[in-house]
């Protein structure tokens, strides 16, 4: 006889390729709408599902595991950032923890050029102009932005995303630095012609445009804070295309209105969607809602990563996208 199939839930709408291989192998609970779980919907699927499919905006904390029933045994994010899932609880119940790294870097990567390109040439202006009609023809001095080629871009994080952001921007001919927590082997550097700060204060202080490109933990939280960001340079650019709470929002907000920034391209904001109002009346920040990995490729490669943890947790063996503590 064949065996039991694994009761599957997943919390939000997913391509279509990958919710059709999940009905071919799993007794799978797919979402009819795209919008998030409530708590209560939340609840209820962790009291009966063999495994959780969850997203970056379902909050899986200690109270949420705790009601757990003893079968749920596997939590496998849809996503590589896993902060909203609180791992330790989830191991001292027994809980594994997977999620998708690897596959959104490239598609990332690119976000954060166009964002870097966005602002430093002002395309949103460019296109502000176009949309209101009103644009009378070409100028000398019009809409003049700044070449990126020569620039010094400092990327905070240099692993998956934030070398293939070096990789894109070194094709610009954009000068690569890097902050990281640990230092990368010298043969790493020398692919990417990186210059490594230990000093994050120094690097800032020096660096044309700032990438933010590692995840939100303790230590990264308001890594960029109203402090440093006051040693940026009053001509120089950032963009964040990783976690939002990385850069202090109103400090943020209060330098570009005040013109203390030259200007911000973002992805991802401190608070989810509740956007600082003052932020989005100015001209040289560039808001994208959060749509870095946002490629059809990226978001199938995602699902078949959860597909296999899934079947090889099934199949009796350590899957192979496993999160422990010690990751994070």
């Amino acid at each position: 006889m064949p065996s039991e199939r694994l009761s599957v839930v997943v919390t939000r709408r997913l391509p279509a390729a990958v919710e059709n291989r999940m009905k071919d192998l799993f007794d799978v609970t797919l979402r009819e709408d795209d919008s998030p779980m409530s708590r209560q919907e939340l609840t209820q699927a962790v009291k009966y599902a063999d495994v959780l499919v969850p997203t970056l905006t379902d909050r899986i904390d200690a109270g949420l595991i705790a009601q757990a029933g003893d079968q749920l045994k596997l939590i496998a994010n849809y996503g590589a950032g896993v902060d909203h899932i609180d791992i330790h609880t989830a191991r001292q119940h027994g809980i594994l923890v997977t999620n998708t790294p690897g596959v959104s870097a490239d598609d990332t990567a690119d976000m954060a050029m166009a964002l870097v390109l966005a602002v430093t040439r002002r395309i949103s202006e460019g296109l502000a102009v176009m949309q209101s009609g009103n644009w009378q023809g070409w100028s000398p001095t019009a809409l003049m932005g700044g070449r990126v080629a020569g620039r010094r871009l400092g990327i905070l994080g240099l692993g998956r995303i934030g070398q293939a952001v070096a990789r894109r921007a070194s094709a610009f001919g954009m000068q690569i630095h890097y902050h990281n927590r640990r230092r990368l082997r010298p043969e790493i550097e020398d692919e990417l012609g990186a210059t490594y700060w230990e000093s994050l204060d120094q690097m800032v202080a020096r660096m044309d445009v700032i990438s933010i490109n590692c995840p939100h933990t303790p230590s990264t939280f308001h890594l960029m804070n109203a402090r440093r960001l006051k040693l940026m340079k009053p001509d120089a650019v950032i963009v964040n295309t990783s976690r939002g709470e990385v850069i202090d929002e109103n400090a943020l907000t209060r330098m570009l209105r005040a013109g203390d920034i030259l200007g911000a391209g973002l992805d991802v904001y401190e608070h989810g969607t509740q956007i600082n109002p003052r932020l989005r009346d100015l001209d040289n920040v560039v808001l994208l809602p959060h749509m870095g990995s946002a490629t059809v490729e990226g978001r199938v490669e995602m699902g078949e990563k959860v597909i296999l943890n899934i079947k090889t947790f099934d199949d009796g063996h350590r899957p192979p996208d496993q999160v422990v503590p010690a990751m994070l």
